[in-house]
């Protein structure tokens, strides 16, 4: 097993892990956010055999620069964490691309890692995080927050009030930012759907850690609202989203 850092440098060639295809929409426009973002700590890490094929991934930046809404200073934060095929789950994988990340926090001189777990799509269950040590600080909506401190006189991980952001967005809007290079084409058939239903849907690209810190949803990168109230906070499909527009319509 080997563990490849991603830089700008060499993405084309090692890919970025979630999305392969360099000539997808999605794969550039995850580049781009990755460059600026790896000159503010971003790291992506993936997991390799002696075949060079790729087993899993994570992706870790510190906390204050991490794109969810979560007040971590002197912390690292997990993005996103993965082990590719169900044969190779259960075999420590996922602990091997955890301790990486916190070497590298330790070497940063961190008070702790830090990071959002769920049941539900795009995160990662907390069982994994509670082998290797995290406890559990908080739980908001669908969303846990785990930490790993070996600083004890560090002020603990937290949520932002996510829910107080949804009130400012009156009519359809889709929120969302480049973290996931798989938003490309969420967003682009949203939108025509939208305008197939005749639906006024304003879009908004989250472009700074700020941004993304007050979004109106735990997931913070994709955000779905209608009136005030969050109808989905990952990425949907085109027909998830009709679905989900005949219910809101019959309402």
């Amino acid at each position: 097993m080997k563990l490849v850092e991603v830089t700008p440098k060499n993405v084309h060639e090692e890919t970025l892990f979630c999305i392969k295809d360099i000539k997808k929409p999605g794969f550039e426009a995850k580049r781009k956010w990755f460059e600026k973002r790896y000159k503010e700590g971003l790291q992506i890490r993936i997991l390799k055999d002696d075949n060079d094929t790729m087993i899993g991934f994570i992706e870790f930046t510190p906390a204050i620069q991490a794109w969810r809404p979560v007040n971590a200073d002197d912390f690292m934060f997990v993005h996103c964490i993965a082990v590719y095929s169900k044969k190779d789950r259960n075999q420590g994988y996922g602990s091997l691309l955890i301790n990486e990340a916190e070497k590298v926090a330790k070497a940063q001189n961190m008070s702790g890692l830090c990071v959002m777990t769920s049941k539900g799509s795009w995160l990662a269950d907390k069982s994994l995080f509670e082998k290797n040590g995290f406890i559990q600080l908080d739980k908001k909506d669908r969303f846990e927050l785990l930490s790993k401190q070996w600083d004890d006189t560090a002020k603990k991980p937290e949520f932002y009030d996510w829910k107080k952001q949804q009130q400012n967005y009156k009519g359809w809007h889709l929120v969302y930012a480049d973290q996931c290079p798989w938003h490309d084409k969420s967003v682009f058939d949203l939108i025509n759907t939208a305008m197939d239903y005749g639906i006024d849907l304003k879009v908004t690209k989250l472009n700074t850690v700020k941004e993304a810190k007050n979004a109106p949803s735990g997931f913070g990168v994709f955000n779905l609202l209608h009136d005030g109230k969050l109808i989905e906070d990952h990425y949907l499909s085109a027909t998830r989203f009709k679905n989900i527009l005949k219910k809101e319509l019959a309402e």
